[in-house]
């Protein structure tokens, strides 16, 4: 493990893509090992600049994170992508094509693109994508997007995971804008209307007041409104306006305490987020545990037991 994190501070992608395989193998025999590669980068994590993109499907998120990791990187950044693929909900498989769709980007010597499956994860992200970032901090890249999978209102667990995090919507996103108002449109940092060139320009410009009306019922309150922006990733309109803007943002919570303030906080709900998992893990692994559990199911099969009650009774075998 020792090796493998001198390899991946010393830039070797080949060594990145293997610890990222690491940190996300759901082999038991694994995690001994990929905490102990974790706990020899740790020292060197939290430099970057963590950017979570949303949107839905179609929106154009791949394509504006190559337009704009392609800037980046022309720029002497060193930009690491980590893009979440759904999952089949019948085979557990995942495309993984996302670098399909950033052709140049990953060719760049500057840049790393890692796809990875979504899984059961809930929120638009995979499992180890706090882990998988970590990583690629300690591999020297400064800027590190993740692109969720793009799947509706309830993709905002990247937020409690970055310091900036963009929503894109499309230039018709009248309806659009009802299905997410109540989700990310309350977190989000900044809104981008992508796509806006030809003769979607004036349905853009329409979209773009929409999102700022939605904006003010409900955010009035806010003392820093989100910007909201107007960007096309064929044209490059837009995109310089985005990065500025991204830049600005986080310069200002950087002088008010804010920066350091969140990514506090977001430690602590990842310590939490992780006893959660463990304490479930040790549960479900319990053989005694499972096997009541296969007792209590047929016994709320047959409605001979409500699973509130099922449920106490196992949580009370765990404590004897």
């Amino acid at each position: 493990m020792h090796a493998l994190a001198a390899a991946i501070r010393g830039g070797d992608t080949a060594a990145l893509a293997r610890g990222i395989t690491l940190v996300e193998s759901q082999s038991p025999a694994d995690v001994d090992n990929a905490e102990e590669l974790l706990q020899a980068l740790l020292p060197h994590t939290g430099g970057s600049l963590r950017i979570g993109i949303t949107g839905a499907p179609g929106v154009g998120k791949s394509t504006l994170i190559e337009t704009l990791g392609l800037r980046l990187c022309g720029a002497g950044k060193r930009v690491a992508v980590l893009a979440v693929d759904p999952s089949s909900t019948v085979t557990g498989g995942s495309i993984l094509g996302d670098k399909t769709r950033m052709t140049e980007l990953s060719r760049h010597r500057n840049a790393f693109i890692r796809p990875s499956p979504g899984g059961s994860a809930q929120g638009g992200v995979a499992a180890r994508t706090r882990e998988a970032m970590l990583l690629c901090e300690a591999a020297g890249y400064g800027v590190v997007f993740v692109e969720t999978i793009g799947t509706g209102q309830g993709e905002v667990k990247v937020h409690g995971m970055v310091d900036f995090f963009l929503l894109l919507l499309s230039p018709a996103a009248g309806d659009e804008l009802q299905g997410i108002k109540r989700g990310v449109m309350e977190l989000a940092d900044a809104v981008l209307v992508h796509k806006a060139d030809g003769d979607l320009g004036p349905a853009a410009d329409r979209a773009a007041q929409q999102c700022l009306l939605a904006m003010r019922v409900l955010r009035g309150g806010d003392a820093e409104a989100p910007p909201i922006l107007l960007g096309s990733s064929v044209t490059g309109r837009g995109i310089d306006e985005l990065w500025h803007a991204i830049e600005q943002r986080l310069a200002s919570r950087r002088q008010s305490g804010a920066f350091a303030a969140n990514r506090t906080r977001q430690a602590g709900e990842w310590l939490d987020a992780a006893v959660r998992e463990r304490l479930l893990s040790e549960f479900f692994g319990d053989a005694a545990i499972a096997q009541a559990m296969a007792t209590a199911r047929q016994q709320v099969a047959r409605g001979e037991l409500v699973p509130s009650a099922a449920a106490r009774r196992l949580l009370a075998l765990r404590k004897t």
